[in-house]
Protein backbone atom coordinates (compact mmCIF):
# COMPACT_ATOMS: atom_id res chain seq x y z
CA UNK A 1 0.00 0.00 0.00
CA UNK A 2 1.35 3.41 -0.98
CA UNK A 3 0.50 5.04 2.38
CA UNK A 4 2.39 2.37 4.31
CA UNK A 5 5.49 2.89 2.20
CA UNK A 6 5.26 6.67 2.49
CA UNK A 7 5.06 6.48 6.30
CA UNK A 8 8.50 4.87 6.26
CA UNK A 9 10.04 7.24 3.71
CA UNK A 10 13.33 8.86 4.65
CA UNK A 11 11.91 12.34 4.04
CA UNK A 12 9.83 13.84 6.85
CA UNK A 13 7.75 15.86 4.37
CA UNK A 14 6.64 12.64 2.68
CA UNK A 15 5.81 11.00 6.01
CA UNK A 16 3.85 14.08 7.04
CA UNK A 17 1.73 13.95 3.88
CA UNK A 18 1.17 10.22 4.37
CA UNK A 19 -0.04 10.76 7.94
CA UNK A 20 -2.35 13.53 6.72
CA UNK A 21 -3.73 11.21 4.05
CA UNK A 22 -4.27 8.46 6.64
CA UNK A 23 -6.41 10.81 8.71
CA UNK A 24 -8.23 12.37 5.78
CA UNK A 25 -9.36 8.97 4.50
CA UNK A 26 -9.49 6.74 7.62
CA UNK A 27 -8.88 3.04 7.17
CA UNK A 28 -9.11 0.83 10.31
CA UNK A 29 -6.55 -1.51 8.79
CA UNK A 30 -3.97 1.28 9.11
CA UNK A 31 -4.44 1.76 12.87
CA UNK A 32 -1.76 -0.75 13.87
CA UNK A 33 0.76 0.83 11.51
CA UNK A 34 -0.02 4.35 12.71
CA UNK A 35 0.45 3.32 16.34
CA UNK A 36 3.72 1.57 15.51
CA UNK A 37 5.01 4.62 13.62
CA UNK A 38 4.29 6.82 16.64
CA UNK A 39 6.78 4.75 18.62
CA UNK A 40 9.66 5.33 16.21
CA UNK A 41 8.88 8.54 14.31
CA UNK A 42 11.72 11.05 14.97
CA UNK A 43 9.95 14.19 13.73
CA UNK A 44 7.66 16.01 16.20
CA UNK A 45 5.32 17.36 13.51
CA UNK A 46 4.91 13.96 11.89
CA UNK A 47 4.17 12.39 15.30
CA UNK A 48 1.53 15.03 15.91
CA UNK A 49 -0.04 14.32 12.53
CA UNK A 50 0.00 10.59 13.31
CA UNK A 51 -1.90 11.33 16.51
CA UNK A 52 -4.41 13.41 14.56
CA UNK A 53 -4.82 10.59 12.06
CA UNK A 54 -5.54 8.14 14.88
CA UNK A 55 -8.20 10.45 16.36
CA UNK A 56 -9.97 10.27 13.00
CA UNK A 57 -10.40 6.50 13.27
CA UNK A 58 -13.08 4.65 15.26
CA UNK A 59 -12.31 4.48 18.97
CA UNK A 60 -13.15 0.77 18.90
CA UNK A 61 -10.11 0.29 16.65
CA UNK A 62 -7.67 2.72 18.29
CA UNK A 63 -8.31 2.36 22.03
CA UNK A 64 -7.15 -1.26 22.51
CA UNK A 65 -3.95 -0.69 20.50
CA UNK A 66 -3.10 2.51 22.36
CA UNK A 67 -3.74 0.99 25.78
CA UNK A 68 -1.37 -1.87 24.89
CA UNK A 69 1.21 0.65 23.69
CA UNK A 70 1.15 2.49 27.02
CA UNK A 71 2.66 -0.68 28.52
CA UNK A 72 5.52 -0.73 25.99
CA UNK A 73 9.15 -0.79 27.15
CA UNK A 74 9.90 2.03 24.69
CA UNK A 75 9.54 5.48 26.24
CA UNK A 76 8.45 7.21 23.03
CA UNK A 77 5.80 4.55 22.48
CA UNK A 78 4.38 5.15 25.96
CA UNK A 79 4.54 8.92 25.67
CA UNK A 80 2.91 9.16 22.25
CA UNK A 81 0.20 6.64 23.11
CA UNK A 82 -0.67 8.67 26.21
CA UNK A 83 -0.70 11.86 24.17
CA UNK A 84 -3.08 10.28 21.66
CA UNK A 85 -5.34 8.94 24.41
CA UNK A 86 -5.58 12.45 25.85
CA UNK A 87 -6.68 13.73 22.44
CA UNK A 88 -9.28 10.99 22.02
CA UNK A 89 -10.56 11.61 25.55
CA UNK A 90 -12.36 8.29 26.05
CA UNK A 91 -12.47 7.56 29.79
CA UNK A 92 -12.47 3.82 29.23
CA UNK A 93 -8.69 4.25 28.97
CA UNK A 94 -8.48 5.51 32.56
CA UNK A 95 -7.40 2.17 34.14
CA UNK A 96 -4.10 2.31 32.24
CA UNK A 97 -3.13 5.50 34.11
CA UNK A 98 -1.36 3.95 37.09
CA UNK A 99 0.61 5.64 39.87
CA UNK A 100 3.72 4.01 38.44
CA UNK A 101 3.02 5.69 35.10
CA UNK A 102 2.50 9.08 36.78
CA UNK A 103 5.94 8.64 38.33
CA UNK A 104 7.62 7.24 35.19
CA UNK A 105 11.40 7.62 35.19
CA UNK A 106 11.23 9.19 31.72
CA UNK A 107 10.11 12.79 32.19
CA UNK A 108 8.39 13.02 28.80
CA UNK A 109 6.34 9.91 29.59
CA UNK A 110 5.43 11.29 33.01
CA UNK A 111 4.35 14.63 31.53
CA UNK A 112 2.22 12.84 28.92
CA UNK A 113 0.69 10.72 31.69
CA UNK A 114 -0.22 13.81 33.71
CA UNK A 115 -1.90 15.47 30.73
CA UNK A 116 -3.80 12.30 29.90
CA UNK A 117 -4.82 11.75 33.51
CA UNK A 118 -6.55 15.10 33.93
CA UNK A 119 -8.53 14.47 30.73
CA UNK A 120 -9.49 10.86 31.49
CA UNK A 121 -10.06 10.95 35.27
CA UNK A 122 -13.59 9.78 36.13
CA UNK A 123 -15.87 12.15 38.02
CA UNK A 124 -15.27 11.86 41.74
CA UNK A 125 -11.71 10.57 41.49
CA UNK A 126 -10.11 13.99 41.05
CA UNK A 127 -8.96 14.32 44.70
CA UNK A 128 -7.10 11.01 44.54
CA UNK A 129 -5.45 12.05 41.28
CA UNK A 130 -4.54 15.43 42.79
CA UNK A 131 -2.79 13.67 45.67
CA UNK A 132 -0.89 11.39 43.26
CA UNK A 133 0.22 14.36 41.15
CA UNK A 134 1.13 16.45 44.19
CA UNK A 135 3.51 13.67 45.23
CA UNK A 136 5.63 14.69 42.22
CA UNK A 137 5.97 18.34 43.29
CA UNK A 138 9.58 19.50 43.40
CA UNK A 139 10.83 16.85 40.98
CA UNK A 140 12.47 17.41 37.60
CA UNK A 141 13.56 20.46 35.65
CA UNK A 142 11.69 23.63 34.79
CA UNK A 143 9.58 22.15 31.97
CA UNK A 144 8.60 19.16 34.08
CA UNK A 145 7.61 21.33 37.03
CA UNK A 146 5.62 23.69 34.83
CA UNK A 147 3.88 20.73 33.18
CA UNK A 148 2.95 19.31 36.58
CA UNK A 149 1.59 22.66 37.76
CA UNK A 150 -0.52 22.95 34.62
CA UNK A 151 -1.90 19.45 35.09
CA UNK A 152 -2.80 20.17 38.71
CA UNK A 153 -4.40 23.50 37.83
CA UNK A 154 -6.54 21.77 35.19
CA UNK A 155 -8.21 19.83 38.03
CA UNK A 156 -9.35 23.05 39.69
CA UNK A 157 -9.76 23.83 43.38
CA UNK A 158 -9.94 20.14 44.27
CA UNK A 159 -6.12 20.29 44.36
CA UNK A 160 -5.98 22.70 47.32
CA UNK A 161 -5.84 20.09 50.12
CA UNK A 162 -2.99 18.29 48.33
CA UNK A 163 -1.13 21.56 47.81
CA UNK A 164 -1.58 22.60 51.44
CA UNK A 165 -0.17 19.25 52.56
CA UNK A 166 2.81 19.71 50.23
CA UNK A 167 3.43 23.15 51.72
CA UNK A 168 4.34 21.37 54.96
CA UNK A 169 6.88 19.08 53.29
CA UNK A 170 10.40 19.21 54.76
CA UNK A 171 11.87 19.73 51.26
CA UNK A 172 11.94 23.47 50.43
CA UNK A 173 11.77 22.66 46.71
CA UNK A 174 8.49 20.81 47.20
CA UNK A 175 7.08 23.64 49.35
CA UNK A 176 8.06 26.29 46.79
CA UNK A 177 6.53 24.34 43.91
CA UNK A 178 3.31 23.89 45.89
CA UNK A 179 3.12 27.60 46.73
CA UNK A 180 3.78 28.59 43.12
CA UNK A 181 1.11 26.19 41.86
CA UNK A 182 -1.45 27.60 44.28
CA UNK A 183 -0.67 31.10 43.07
CA UNK A 184 -1.02 30.04 39.46
CA UNK A 185 -4.38 28.44 40.30
CA UNK A 186 -5.54 31.79 41.69
CA UNK A 187 -4.10 33.70 38.72
CA UNK A 188 -3.73 31.45 35.64
CA UNK A 189 -2.36 34.38 33.62
CA UNK A 190 0.63 34.75 35.92
CA UNK A 191 4.03 33.66 34.62
CA UNK A 192 5.55 30.52 36.08
CA UNK A 193 9.08 31.79 36.71
CA UNK A 194 8.06 34.83 38.81
CA UNK A 195 5.65 32.63 40.76
CA UNK A 196 8.42 30.15 41.52
CA UNK A 197 10.87 32.88 42.55
CA UNK A 198 8.29 34.52 44.82
CA UNK A 199 7.43 31.13 46.29
CA UNK A 200 11.12 30.48 47.02
CA UNK A 201 11.30 33.79 48.90
CA UNK A 202 8.21 32.89 50.92
CA UNK A 203 9.66 29.50 51.82
CA UNK A 204 13.05 31.00 52.69
CA UNK A 205 11.31 33.37 55.09
CA UNK A 206 9.58 30.44 56.76
CA UNK A 207 6.13 30.92 55.25
CA UNK A 208 3.95 28.56 53.26
CA UNK A 209 2.01 30.99 51.13
CA UNK A 210 -1.25 30.61 53.05
CA UNK A 211 -3.15 33.52 54.48
CA UNK A 212 -3.18 33.77 58.25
Amino acid sequence: MRTLQALEDGRSSVRLRAALAAGTDPDPELVGTLVERCAVEPDFYVRDMLTWALTRHPVSATLPRLVDEVRSERAQARSQALHTLSKIGDRRAWPVITRELLADADEEVARSAWRAAVVLVPEGEEPELAAALAARLGHGGRETRLSLSRALIALGEVILPALRAAMMDPDPGVRAHAVATERLLADPEAAFEPAIEEAKRVVALGGNGQEE
